[in-house]
């Protein structure tokens, strides 16, 4: 057989150093979920062009955390991947294990892995209909989950360095189990006095990752629109969330009914490029290594390939 000579081949990427860093700025979304793997491979290659620190993708009944990660992964040369976050609850801690091992060991230094997605009580929490059963109290379920994986043994190639992983922390106790136990923290839906806690409770060395939602609309009524929907969501339906808005001082009139717009503000950065800027560097001066934007609009499952282009310039240098 004659081999097609015509055919182009893509370089192949110089080495990642052995442990890449994140960047002080990155893209979060759960957007990828609903794009077909041509367009996801063609997005992760567009964010890490545009200078970005690293890619983090969420999880709830879309494409699988490994598979996605393999796919951002293979998308890309040298961007970090992070899960934020690899639901406990979806896969036992050996398939965990030897899935982050195969990452790792595939594209070494550029894996992340978080973990979280425990349930506090004894009900069935309901996904898209779906039942999703409680898997016992937070700290003592992840610190059994975390036990279990480093129990696993290894019947292949470790990789070197090992993936880094963080915990979706955002009581006290769950921070401090991912400063001992964990590269660090990845709080999602938080205002920055969550982070400066956050850093005092950790410590100076632990890493510290910060989910930062925006609305990039300079029509400030639009813009809260998106951003007060994305807040009702979270207090309305998810209860960690709500009892963590609730420890930082939030209460009955910021949560009952439509959220307060002193919460929206709190927790969502939105208007311009530059209001957002100032978000990110509050975040960094209250002690955040790294904070991942999470782009809101009005058509969630879309990817705001826009906004991710408009906000590069801006916040790559915050």
């Amino acid at each position: 057989m004659t081999p097609n000579t015509n055919r182009t081949t893509r370089p192949a990427p110089p080495p990642a150093p052995a442990d890449e860093p994140l960047g002080r700025v990155g893209i979060w979304t759960l957007a990828f979920d609903g794009q077909p793997a041509g367009r996801v491979r063609e997005a992760a290659a567009e964010i890490e062009e545009l200078g970005y620190g690293a890619i983090w993708h969420g999880e709830a009944l879309g494409r699988d955390t490994v598979g996605q990660a393999w796919l951002l992964l293979s998308a890309t040369r040298r961007i970090p991947v992070a899960s934020g976050i690899a639901n406990i609850a979806f896969r036992d801690p050996i398939a965990m294990a030897t899935a982050t091992r195969t990452l790792g060991e595939a594209f070494p230094g550029r894996y992340v892995l978080g973990l979280g997605g425990h349930r506090v009580d004894d009900t069935v929490h309901l996904v898209d209909g779906y039942p999703m059963p409680a898997r016992g109290r937070a700290v003592t379920t992840m610190r059994g989950y975390l036990d279990a994986m480093d129990a696993v043994p290894a019947h292949g190639p470790r990789p070197d360095p090992a993936p880094r992983r963080l915990l979706a922390a955002l009581g006290p106790k769950m921070l401090e189990l991912a400063a001992h136990r964990t590269r660090g923290a990845h709080p999602y839906f938080v205002p920055v006095r969550h982070t400066a806690e956050a850093r005092r409770i950790m410590g100076p060395d632990a890493f510290l990752g910060v989910e930062q939602a925006v609305a990039l609309d300079t029509d400030p009524d639009r813009a809260r629109t998106v951003a007060t929907e994305h807040v009702a969501m979270y207090v309305h339906g998810a209860p960690h969330q709500e009892a963590n808005v609730r420890r930082l001082g939030f209460g009955d009139e910021d949560i009952t009914g439509t959220p307060s717009r002193r919460l929206v503000d709190a927790i969502v950065a939105y208007g311009d490029a530059d209001r957002i800027r100032e978000r990110v560097a509050e975040h960094l001066a209250a002690g955040a290594d790294h904070v991942c934007l999470q782009v809101l609009t009005a058509s969630p499952s879309r990817l705001p390939l826009t906004a991710w282009r408009e906000l590069a310039p801006a916040v790559l240098t915050a």
